[in-house]
C-alpha cells in the first residue's frame, strides 16, 4: 500500500507524462514563458480582495516573506507594500522579468526576485513562506514543504484551488483531445501528505472565488463570441499546433459550452472552485 507521498508523486507523475506526450520536453522554467509571465501581472497598488485580506492578515510590518514559486508577484508584492520585505523565489526568467517590471513600475523597493528552483536554492529565511498554487507541480513534496518550514521562522501558508488549477480545462481538453486530462494532486493528496508528516495544519475555505490569469473573475466574462473562444483557448492545455483544430470544436459546441447573460457569456466548462489555505505554525523564532 502505497504513502500518502507516494501518492502524491504517482499523481505529479502521471500529470507530467501526459504534458510531455503533448508538448514535448522542456527545460525547466520554460513552461512560464513571457507571454504566459504577462497574464500573471497585477496591479501591487490594487485593492485587496476578500482572499488576499486573509492571507495579509498573517503579515505583520517586521516581517520577512518569502514567496515560493511566486511568478510576476501576483501575491509578493502587494504584501510588500505591508511588510519589511517580499522575497520570490521562481525558476522563470519570464516570471522574474515580470516581476521587476511590475516593482520598478509601482515603485517597490522591498521586494527581490531570486532566480532558483525552491529544492536547489541556497539557504534563504523569513518570518512566512508561502506557496499559492504551486504545489500541484511538485513531485518531491515532502522535501519541499520540510524547506518551506526551515526557511520560516513563524508560519506556513499553502493555498491550492478546490479543483486544480492545471485541470479547470479538463472538459476541453476532452474534447479536443478525446481523452481525459490526468489529474493534478490537490488538498484532498496533499493534506495526508503533512498528517503523515506529523504537520496539522489549519485548514479554512477562502470566501472569495478563486482568482488566477485567464478566469472569469478577473477580467469579468467575455463580451463578444470571439473573446468567449479566446479565453477557452488560454492556457497551457492546449498544444500550440492544435489551437486551429480546438478553435474549431469550441465554436461546434460553443452552446454547450456557454451560456449568454446580461453580464456575457458565461463559461460552463469552468468548474466552480474555491481557494483552500492550509496554514500551520513554525515558531522558529529565537
Amino acid at each position: 500500500m502505497m504513502t500518502a507521498a507516494e501518492t502524491y508523486v504517482t499523481l505529479v507523475d502521471a500529470a507530467n507524462a501526459q504534458r510531455v506526450r503533448l508538448h514535448g520536453e522542456a527545460a525547466p522554467g520554460a513552461r512560464w514563458d513571457r507571454e504566459v509571465a504577462q497574464r500573471f501581472r497585477y496591479d501591487p497598488h490594487r485593492s485587496l480582495d476578500a482572499n488576499l485580506h486573509i492571507i495579509a492578515s498573517y503579515v505583520e510590518p517586521h516581517d520577512v516573506l518569502i514567496d515560493v514559486g511566486g511568478g510576476a508577484g501576483r501575491l509578493c508584492l502587494p504584501m510588500a507594500r505591508r511588510c519589511r520585505e517580499g522575497i520570490v523565489v521562481d525558476a522563470s526568467q519570464a516570471m522574474g522579468e515580470a516581476f521587476l517590471e511590475c516593482a520598478a513600475a509601482a515603485g517597490i523597493t522591498n521586494a527581490r526576485f531570486i532566480r532558483a528552483d525552491w529544492l536547489a536554492a541556497g539557504e534563504i529565511h523569513g518570518d512566512i513562506a508561502v506557496a499559492a498554487n504551486v504545489t500541484y507541480f511538485v513531485t518531491d513534496i515532502v522535501s519541499f514543504v520540510r524547506k518551506m518550514e526551515a526557511a520560516a521562522r513563524q508560519r506556513v501558508l499553502i493555498t491550492v484551488r478546490s479543483v486544480p488549477g492545471p485541470n479547470l480545462r479538463a472538459t476541453l481538453f476532452r474534447l479536443v483531445y478525446g481523452a481525459e486530462q490526468r489529474p493534478s494532486p490537490g488538498y484532498r493528496e496533499l493534506l495526508p501528505v503533512l498528517w503523515e508528516m506529523g504537520i496539522l495544519p489549519d485548514v479554512r475555505v477562502l470566501p472569495g472565488p478563486q482568482r488566477g490569469a485567464g478566469c472569469s473573475v478577473d477580467t469579468g466574462l467575455p463580451q463578444t463570441r470571439d473573446q468567449a473562444v479566446a479565453m477557452a483557448l488560454q492556457g497551457q492545455w492546449l498544444r500550440p499546433e492544435d489551437r486551429e483544430r480546438a478553435h474549431r470544436v469550441i465554436e461546434a459546441q460553443y452552446d454547450g459550452l456557454f451560456s449568454a447573460t446580461p453580464e456575457g457569456f458565461r463559461p460552463l466548462w469552468l468548474p466552480e472552485t474555491r481557494e483552500v489555505l492550509i496554514t500551520w505554525r513554525t515558531d522558529h523564532t529565537p
